[in-house]
């Protein structure tokens, strides 16, 4: 035999060729796997994973916003801030966050691809891999999915606790008692990593309730899907539970949330309620706050953020808790249809605000300390992102990723309008599930602290998402009742008469016309 180097014999050539075409059809086949099958679902989870951090990776380094210092500093530096989740803090220490914060973000890619798999899987069973995988992608360049995934920051949760509560009440059975525990798990734990989730979560809750209810009494419900509520609510139990014993830990307290107030107060202050409740009532009320009534910040940011602020020189938010939930209860006694009007034009504004990358740009000067203190091994790479050097630009991603937004909710309103009108129970309860999430978000965000694109942001994805699946799923019932229509064609061939062929008949001649 002979070898050089550069050289490839006809036997070579031939095993090489003939090596290509196994795993062009093994690649083929493998593409052509559906979710059902436990091959294509592992493969599926296991290649969307990755792909969900391609914006980390191409950044260089995971994503950080300014709360991601507040959660390192409560998680690594064991300090309670009252205003930060301490359940995420803590998942920051146990996952390995002061070795490296790409864990944490494999973490959640791993999280969210196993819950979007499962939601496909349940559908449409018979999803190919291939399919599944381009849906992936079209999110992934579309929507700011990816961008979330890859952040050090909660917000990636929000979507994964809607659709575990979807999953667990409308498909607890055919999930199996594996993946239904698993579900159970992150769902928990995603309502328990941000306080709007948990209120989400609970809202979404009431409404599996009232839609029980409303199954129940009515006269006929055929074919409406019956639900699960026991496996949400135990699903919001545990989260629940996790607030209150991560807070213990920190405190040795028992308690959900004491930020609520201060939150409120400033979108109340960003309304101009407090201004007029404050020029109405001091100095006879007996505010503190009636000393700083003409220095008030204009924003919600800068009354809760800003180091000049009266909020800080009034003691933050352990300081100002009982004047802050005072002031918003005697501004609903005394304003209630201009808060009604104010707190549901906020939700107006919070559900189409959704641009990508919502305060994702150089933060050094703000998170930097807190990084150099905690994770000096991992400084240096944070310094050369490119979210540090202001490389990243989100005009030009958001010259695609709005437009995509309010195209997906038309379709999505289109989709569940068509759903209803064919009678398609299943996917009318999806589609009704996203569109409540959506609004439910936009209302907690946007009346309970005020709008913010992020917010909204890290759900949009789901309309597409939802609209994508629905529509394959009608599509494969298409596929099917025309398979059974040949089927039945085929085995049952249509009978001719005389008069209806040019044949002749046994012992007769062939038919004149």
């Amino acid at each position: 035999m002979h070898f050089a180097f550069g050289e490839t014999s006809t036997d070579d050539r031939m095993i090489i060729a003939t090596t290509l075409q196994q795993v062009g059809r093994y690649a083929h086949a493998s593409i052509r796997l559906p979710l059902d099958d436990i091959a294509g679902e592992g493969a599926a989870i296991v290649a969307l994973a990755p792909m969900l951090l391609v914006v980390a990776v191409w950044n260089r380094f995971p994503l950080i916003y300014y709360d991601t210092g507040a959660y390192v500093l409560e998680g690594l530096g064991d300090h309670f801030l009252v205003e930060r989740s301490p359940v995420y803090s803590l998942f920051l220490r146990v996952a390995g966050a002061g070795f490296s914060l790409w864990t944490i973000i494999i973490l959640q890619a791993v999280a969210c691809a196993f819950v979007m798999v499962e939601c496909a899987r349940g559908l449409v069973p018979k999803l190919s891999l291939g399919l599944f995988l381009a849906l992936g992608a079209g999110l992934i360049v579309a929507t700011g999915l990816p961008w979330y995934v890859g952040q050090v920051e909660p917000d990636c949760f929000a979507a994964l606790a809607v659709l575990s509560i979807y999953l667990l009440a409308f498909h607890a059975g055919p999930l199996g008692p594996t993946r239904r525990h698993l579900l159970l798990a992150i769902g928990s734990f995603a309502g328990a990593v941000h306080s709007s989730h948990l209120l989400l979560a609970a809202g979404l809750w009431l409404s599996l309730a009232l839609y029980l209810a409303i199954r129940s009494l009515a006269t006929s419900n055929a074919g409406w899907p019956k639900l699960r509520l026991a496996e949400p609510a135990i699903m919001i139990a545990i989260t629940v539970s996790l607030v209150i014993s991560a807070n213990f830990v920190f405190t040795r307290q028992i308690f959900v949330s004491r930020a609520g107030p201060s939150f409120v107060f400033a979108r109340l202050l960003q309304d101009r309620i407090v201004s007029r409740l404050l020029d109405e009532t001091c100095p006879r009320s007996g505010y503190r706050l009636c000393e700083y009534k003409d220095v008030l910040p204009p924003t919600a940011n800068a009354w809760l953020w800003s180091s000049y602020s009266p909020f800080v020189k009034l003691g933050g938010f352990d300081g100002t808790r009982a004047e802050s939930a005072k002031i918003v209860w005697d501004s609903l006694a005394r304003y209630p249809l201009w808060n009604l009007e104010m707190a549901f034009a906020d939700a107006g504004r919070q559900l189409f605000a959704f641009k990508t990358g919502d305060q994702v740009e150089p933060q050094q000067w703000a998170v930097g300390p807190t990084l150099t203190h905690f994770l000096p091994s991992q400084i240096d790479g944070y310094l050369s992102a490119r979210q540090q050097l202001g490389q990243i630009d989100f005009r030009t991603v958001n010259r695609v990723h709005v437009p995509i937004g309010y195209l997906s909710l038309l379709l999505l309103v289109v989709s569940l309008a068509l759903a209803l009108w064919r009678a398609e129970q299943q996917a009318s309860l999806f589609l009704s599930m996203v569109v409540l999430s959506l609004l439910g978000n936009a209302l907690i965000c946007g009346a309970l602290s005020n709008p913010h694109d992020r917010y909204q942001s890290r759900l949009i994805w789901l309309a597409p998402f939802a609209v994508a699946l629905v529509a394959a799923s009608w599509e494969a019932t298409r596929k099917n009742i025309a398979m059974k229509t040949d089927v039945t064609e085929s085995s049952n061939p249509p009978q001719y008469s005389a008069y209806e062929t040019s044949e002749p008949l046994a012992g007769e001649g062939r038919i004149r016309h």
